[in-house]
C-alpha cells in the first residue's frame, strides 16, 4: 500500500455541550418535535411496508452482517485489492489516516486543477472531516447538490438526520431559506416563490443547474467499494449524483475504508436492503457505479482518497467494531424514540441516532464531555438492532461504552494500546456497580439484602436522592415485592429443585 496507514485522532468533537443538556434544550421546541414526529412516523411506517414484502428479509439481513463481518476481519487484503482494481482502471488511490490529511489531499488535488469551486453529492464522510470548511479556508467554494444538503448549507445550519439532513425543517421554513439565502449563492429564488414541494424543488434545480453545467471539479462520497474491480456505488434518488459524477472532468471520492466489500455478488445484497430501510424503496432511482476512467465518458481524472480517522481503532475493539457494518440507512434514527423527541443537533456529530451514540465515541474518543454522554442517549429498548440491516446491536455496544466512560480501561488510540481513566462525574455509578457485583458474588450477603429490602418496602422513598434524582424523576421506582423470589419458591415448592 503506498503509504503508513494506523488509527489516528478522528475528527475533533465539536464545542458541544453533553447530550442531557442539548437534548434539553431540543425538547422545548414544539416545532422541532413535531417536524421530527411527522416525518419520522411517516419514514417508519413505510419502511415496515416495503420490508414486509420480502419473505427472506431475515436471510439477507444475516447475509450482510457476515460479509460485513468477513470484510472487516480481511480489511487490509481487501483495501490492497481495491488499490491495485482502482490503479489498474486509470484511478489514483490516496490514503488519509485522519481529517487533516484527508482535507489537505483534496484541496491540493483541487488547487491543481486551477479552479475555484466544486460541485459536492451528499457524503458523510466529508462532512465529518469538516471538508466545505478546509475548502472554503483555502479560498475554494464548495456547492452542496443535496436537497436536503443545499437546505442546510443555505441555512448555515448542520444536518440533523443521515437520510434527510433537514428533517428538522418545515415547508415554510424552507422556503424562507430559498428566498433570503439562494441568491448569495447563485440563482436567486422566483419572486413569487411559495412553499408547495414542487415549487421548492424546482427552485433548488434551477439554482443547481448552472452550477452541474459549469463544475470542472466534483467530490463524492461512495455507499459501497468493490474490492475485485475498484468499482464505486452511490445510490440516490434526485439525480443530482449522477451529475456530480459524470459532468466534471475531475472527480474526487472520499470514503470510509469500512465501505468495502469484496465482490459484486456482496453487493447485490446490500443492493436489496439499504434502498428499503432507508427511503422505502425496492430500489433507489439512481444507482450510479463507475471504474477508474475512460476516454469516452466521464471524468478524464479520478482520486479515490480512502479515509481512517479512527476506523482502525474502532476495529480493534472486538464489542465495538459491530459499528463498521453500518451502512447509513438511518432506519435506527426513525424507530429511537430519544431522536424524535432529541433530533440530531443534539448529538453534537454529524452522525445522530443510535449509530451515532455509538460511532462517535469510537472515532473521536470518549475524552470530551459530548462524546462521554452519547452512550447514555438511549433508552436500550433495541428497537434500533431489530430495524437494522445488518444487525449491529447497538444496545449492546452502548453498554460495552457505558462501561469505559465509567470504568476506563484497554482502548486502541492512534494504533496503540492505551489505558483510559474513567470519566469525570461518574463516581457514584461507578460505586454502584462494584456494590453490586460484591453482592452478586456472595450469594449469603445477596440474600441478606434482599430479605431486609423486603422488609423494610414500606419505608423505600417514591424517588431517588441525589444524583439517582434525574432517573426517578421520569419513572416510577420499582416496588419490591413482599419476599425475594427464592424465599417464596422455597415456601412454595418446599425446596425440591434445589435452593438456586
Amino acid at each position: 500500500m503506498s503509504g503508513t496507514f494506523v488509527g489516528m485522532p478522528a475528527f475533533p468533537p465539536l464545542a458541544h455541550p453533553a447530550f442531557p443538556q442539548a437534548a434539553r434544550e431540543a425538547v422545548r421546541n414544539p416545532t422541532l418535535r413535531g417536524n421530527l414526529r411527522h416525518a419520522t412516523h411517516t419514514i417508519r411506517g413505510k419502511r415496515a411496508r416495503a420490508v414486509g414484502e420480502l419473505s427472506d428479509w431475515a436471510v439477507l439481513r444475516e447475509a450482510g452482517s457476515r460479509i460485513k463481518d468477513h470484510t472487516l476481519r480481511h480489511l487490509d487484503r481487501y483495501l490492497e485489492q481495491l488499490e491495485d482494481s482502482v490503479t489498474a482502471a486509470g484511478g489514483t488511490v490516496h490514503w488519509a489516516a485522519d481529517a487533516e490529511e484527508a482535507n489537505r489531499i483534496v484541496t491540493e488535488l483541487v488547487r491543481a486543477t486551477g479552479e475555484s469551486e466544486v460541485v459536492k453529492v451528499k457524503s458523510m464522510a466529508t462532512q465529518e472531516i469538516e471538508l466545505n470548511e478546509a475548502l472554503a479556508a483555502a479560498g475554494i467554494r464548495a456547492y452542496e447538490t443535496d436537497l436536503a444538503e443545499l437546505i442546510v448549507q443555505l441555512g448555515k445550519d448542520r444536518p440533523s438526520h443521515i437520510l434527510v439532513p433537514a428533517i428538522h425543517r418545515n415547508r415554510g421554513e424552507i422556503r424562507d431559506i430559498f428566498a433570503h439565502e439562494m441568491r448569495a449563492w447563485g440563482r436567486p429564488a422566483p419572486e413569487d416563490l411559495t412553499d408547495t414541494p414542487a415549487d421548492l424543488a424546482e427552485a433548488a434545480r434551477l439554482h443547481l443547474r448552472e452550477k452541474f453545467l459549469r463544475a470542472k471539479v466534483g467530490v463524492s462520497g461512495a455507499n459501497f467499494m468493490v474490492a475485485e474491480t475498484g468499482t464505486l456505488v452511490v445510490v440516490e434518488s434526485e439525480g443530482n449524483g449522477r451529475m456530480c459524477l459524470t459532468l466534471p472532468e475531475t472527480l474526487i471520492s472520499v470514503v470510509g475504508i469500512e465501505k468495502i466489500v469484496p465482490t459484486w455478488r456482496d453487493l447485490e445484497v446490500f443492493l436489496q436492503t439499504l434502498p428499503r430501510s432507508s427511503t422505502a424503496e425496492r430500489m433507489n432511482p439512481y444507482t450510479s457505479m463507475w471504474t477508474g476512467t475512460t476516454d469516452e465518458d466521464g471524468p478524464r481524472a479520478f482520486h479515490l482518497v480512502l479515509l481512517d480517522n479512527g476506523r482502525t481503532d474502532t476495529l480493534a475493539d472486538t464489542v465495538g467494531r459491530q459499528a463498521l457494518r453500518c451502512i447509513r440507512c438511518s432506519a435506527c434514527l426513525n424507530v429511537c424514540p430519544v431522536y424524535e423527541r432529541a433530533g440530531g443537533h443534539a448529538y453534537g456529530s454529524v452522525y445522530p441516532g443510535p449509530i451515532g451514540a455509538i460511532l462517535s465515541p469510537q472515532l473521536r474518543g470518549t475524552g470530551s464531555e459530548i462524546d462521554a454522554s452519547l452512550p447514555y442517549a438511549s433508552s436500550l429498548c433495541g428497537a434500533c438492532y431489530e430495524v437494522c440491516p445488518v444487525a449491529i446491536d447497538i444496545p449492546e455496544v452502548l453498554v460495552h461504552l457505558r462501561e469505559r466512560v465509567v470504568e476506563g480501561g484497554p482502548a486502541v488510540r492512534r494504533g496503540n494500546k492505551v489505558l483510559l481513566k474513567p470519566a469525570k462525574g461518574h463516581a457514584a455509578e461507578r460505586a454502584a456497580m462494584r456494590a453490586a457485583r460484591w453482592a452478586f458474588a456472595r450469594p449469603g450477603a445477596l440474600r441478606a439484602g434482599q430479605r431486609l429490602a423486603s422488609r423494610t418496602r414500606r419505608l423505600h422513598p417514591r424517588t431517588l436522592p441525589g444524583p439517582g434524582r434525574a432517573w426517578s424523576g421520569a419513572r416510577d421506582l420499582p416496588a419490591v415485592p413482599p419476599e425475594p423470589f427464592r424465599d417464596w419458591w422455597q415456601r412454595t415448592r418446599g425446596g425440591k429443585d434445589g435452593d438456586r
